[in-house]
């Protein structure tokens, strides 16, 4: 039988271990949500149409559009969907210019909706130098080239031979197009600027440019960072990108700014999207884009297992990011 002394320690220690169970409790980090890929991956791309990569989404009339780069046919195509599933054929909407000597091949699309017009900037490639150029149409079908030269071309020294990838948004509070591009190799270029405009054709290069570069202490994406998407939040921007370990294996991370400019913090989870081994996806996942659908996350990414590119979707359930 327990003496007196003995019962009081034994309750103090109970005391201690359940309180202390309970503190170390509420002191667990809810663990995130993580990003599932669609199980029957790719959504589009491959057979008969071969590489389809690198796209661009909007939310039209309850209806999703993709505009992708349709590789064989070195065009910009669109493919149209009411589930982000399923999707249409590609319809080519953008097709080389034979009469200029900067866009043989067309490719990496943005396109944004604005006032009852699709405006739509492209990467141009020939004779291995990249460029941007910019269309516009009424019925996000019919493009018209608003200029016979590029809007954006390599011109620092960072940016080498290729700006390419531009990512568009319509900032209405300040009233410009804010564009964030890639620049550098032809391959693959090496970081990400940002430029600002108020009608799409005339652009100011932020003069401080890169403002998103590789951290070689992070592995993952320790060769180069490119191909940015970036959503305006109530506080921040929040920046989807590729992370390159080397020229041929990419994965995908998020990164947050202020202003969109300065001060980017990576997410320490980093990356969110990484390949799958002996899947569709075995060698590299590229080129984000994302929409957020009430309670979840939708996000668009290029794989590649070989030659081979194809579309595939990975879902994120819950509508807060944690990040």
């Amino acid at each position: 039988m327990l003496s007196t002394f003995s019962k009081m320690y034994f309750f103090f220690f109970c005391f201690l271990f359940f309180s202390g169970t309970i503190l170390i409790a509420k002191e667990l980090p809810k663990l995130p949500a993580e990003w599932k890929k669609y199980e029957n991956n790719p959504v589009l791309g491959g057979g008969n149409l071969g590489t389809v990569f690198d796209v661009s989404l909007i939310k039209d009339d309850g209806e999703y559009k993709m505009y992708c780069s349709w590789r064989p046919k070195k065009s910009i195509a669109l493919s149209v969907s009411r589930d982000g599933v399923n999707w249409s054929q590609p319809k080519i909407v953008l097709a080389p210019n034979s009469k200029t000597s900067w866009e043989n091949d067309i490719n990496r699309p943005g396109v944004v909706k604005k006032d009852g017009v699709y405006h739509l900037w492209y990467t141009g490639q020939a004779k291995g130098s990249s460029r941007i150029g910019y269309a516009a149409s009424t019925d996000g079908i019919n493009f018209t080239r608003q200029s016979v030269e590029p809007v954006l071309k390599a011109e620092l020294a960072w940016e080498k031979v290729a700006v390419m990838c531009p990512h568009v948004n319509w900032d209405k509070e300040d009233g410009i197009f804010k564009m964030w591009y890639s620049g550098g190799e032809q391959f693959e270029p090496n970081a990400i600027g940002y430029a600002t405009s108020k009608d799409g054709l005339h652009w100011e290069k932020y003069a401080q440019n890169p403002i998103f570069s590789a951290e070689p202490a992070r592995k993952w994406e320790q060769h180069k960072v490119t191909a940015a998407q970036v959503i305006k939040r109530k506080n921040d921007y929040l920046m989807f990108y590729i992370g390159f370990r080397d020229d041929h294996f990419a994965q995908i991370g998020m990164a947050k700014s202020p202003d969109g400019i300065k001060n980017w913090t990576r997410y320490e989870g980093n990356p969110i999207i990484f390949p799958t081994p002996n899947g569709w996806d075995a060698n590299a996942c590229y080129k984000p884009f994302v929409i957020q659908e009430n309670d979840k996350w939708l996000l668009w990414y290029n794989g590649r297992n070989k030659n081979l590119e194809r579309i595939g979707l990975a879902i994120f359930n819950d509508k807060e990011l944690g990040f």
